[in-house]
């Protein structure tokens, strides 16, 4: 395993949300929501530095203070609601390039709306995209709950159709969940993005990514994910707020 990697965190956190207004410094446990994700790059030891991708001079002060850097601010035309993400990751990579004359090896993609995290799952990453180097990328997923083969889509005259009008099997959504293959979706976890493979292609994950399986995780998207997320810090704990606790006095 290389240890040597240049490896940097980059956390997006724009002022715009629609959903839940102000949501990357809504306080969580009376911490902003992106001072977790952070913490959580702070204690992977594999990571150099921490970069806050923002447009926004309120979000980047904060980000400051729980010790992130904050070298440029994100235009405002790679941070509306539709600006998909090779936009804030090729302006972070040039912007290195330019004024810096370096580009990192990996980075660490850590979404604020997904704030638990551990240092050990984060590191075991790093170490699974560097063991393959095939790879074009890594994303972190977990297992959906039912087979996408289970199903429906509702057409323009109300009824139900499948998914995958193509299998041949009578009725196949009806069959137990046994009979299909575990299904995935990315989670926000945690993804590692290539630099040189981003800047040489334009793509930001390619087609070979790793799939990095976490254990279920809650993504931020509502008023009442806060509440759940409340509801899990007092109950269970947290290695991040208790690192906040220690380091950071709570806001109101």
């Amino acid at each position: 395993m290389k240890s040597n990697s240049l490896i940097y965190s980059i956390i997006p956190a724009r002022g715009g949300s629609k959903g839940v207004p102000g949501k990357n410094i809504k306080l969580l446990g009376g911490y902003p929501l992106i001072a977790y994700s952070i913490t959580a790059a702070k204690l992977t030891n594999r990571i150099k530095r921490i970069i806050v991708s923002t447009d926004s001079k309120i979000i980047a002060d904060i980000a400051l203070r729980y010790g992130a850097e904050v070298p440029f601010l994100r235009p405002k035309e790679f941070a509306s609601d539709t600006s998909p993400d090779i936009e804030f990751v090729l302006h972070a990579l040039n912007w290195f390039q330019d004024k810096e004359n370096i580009i990192p090896e990996y980075l660490v993609h850590l979404r604020p709306p997904t704030p638990f995290r551990t240092p050990e799952l984060i590191n075991n990453a790093i170490s699974a995209i560097e063991n393959d180097p095939e790879s074009t990328s890594l994303r972190s997923v977990q297992e959906l709950g039912e087979a996408p083969e289970k199903y429906f889509r509702i057409n323009k005259r109300g009824h139900l159709t499948g998914l995958f009008p193509d299998d041949p099997r009578p009725e196949y959504y009806n069959l137990p969940r046994q009979a299909f293959p575990p299904a995935y979706y990315p989670n926000g976890y945690v993804d590692i993005i290539k630099p040189h493979y981003v800047l040489k292609n334009n793509r930001l994950h390619g087609h070979k990514m790793i799939g990095f399986v976490t254990p279920k995780t809650t993504e931020v998207d509502t008023v009442d994910d806060f509440h759940f997320l409340e509801y899990e810090i007092n109950k269970r704990g947290n290695v991040l707020f208790d690192y906040l606790k220690m380091n950071f006095s709570a806001e109101e």
